[in-house]
């Protein structure tokens, strides 16, 4: 069976057009491909050298340097690290500006006097306004009153005295007097 010439130009102009829609796609894949790799090494990273070996790895090796480059990238972004840090910090403010017991190291509220647990004196009160004040503070930055009283190096804890045990009493019922 022969096949007339018409036909089998058709063919191969048909076979020529689908391999060059397949190159083409093949290339654009390729490209997109490097233009995602060098977007991404660009978010993870500040390093030139990196950018460039990124690149070229996807360039040359194609989707198998992809592959590689994903296994070698950085795990965050540039980003995720600048709010991770962020959020350390905002942490490490938090725990700076708690207040802590200088005697048992338990955490005190700004409006207490004493530390609950060990009953060390923490505030005084103003004798002007009556606002807490620092034990170091010199005036009371409320009433502008100097302050008065001295840091107490030692908790002062309260101390009572045991109550006496009850003595048990002889109770004689005497009948009153006839008379």
């Amino acid at each position: 069976m022969q096949f007339p010439p018409e036909l089998l130009n058709k063919i191969g102009v048909a076979l020529e057009l689908i391999v060059a829609v397949v190159v083409a796609f093949t290339v654009a894949m390729w490209i997109a491909l490097v233009v995602w790799v060098i977007r991404d090494i660009r978010l993870r990273t500040r390093d030139i050298f990196a950018w460039i070996l990124a690149g070229l790895l996807a360039l040359v090796l194609g989707p198998v340097g992809v592959v590689l480059y994903l296994f070698l990238r950085p795990k965050e972004t540039l980003a995720e690290v600048y709010d991770r840090q962020l959020e350390e910090e905002a942490l490490l403010r938090d725990i700076a500006q708690r207040r802590a017991c200088p005697q048992c190291q338990a955490v005190t509220e700004p409006e207490w006097l004493v530390c609950p647990h060990c009953r060390t004196e923490l505030r005084r009160l103003c004798d002007s306004c009556g606002k807490p004040l620092d034990l170091n503070w010199v005036i009371c930055p409320y009433c502008a009153a100097p302050a008065s009283g001295q840091r107490s190096p030692q908790p002062s804890p309260v101390v009572t005295a045991p109550a006496p045990a009850a003595q048990p009493v002889d109770v004689v019922f005497q009948p009153p007097e006839a008379s």
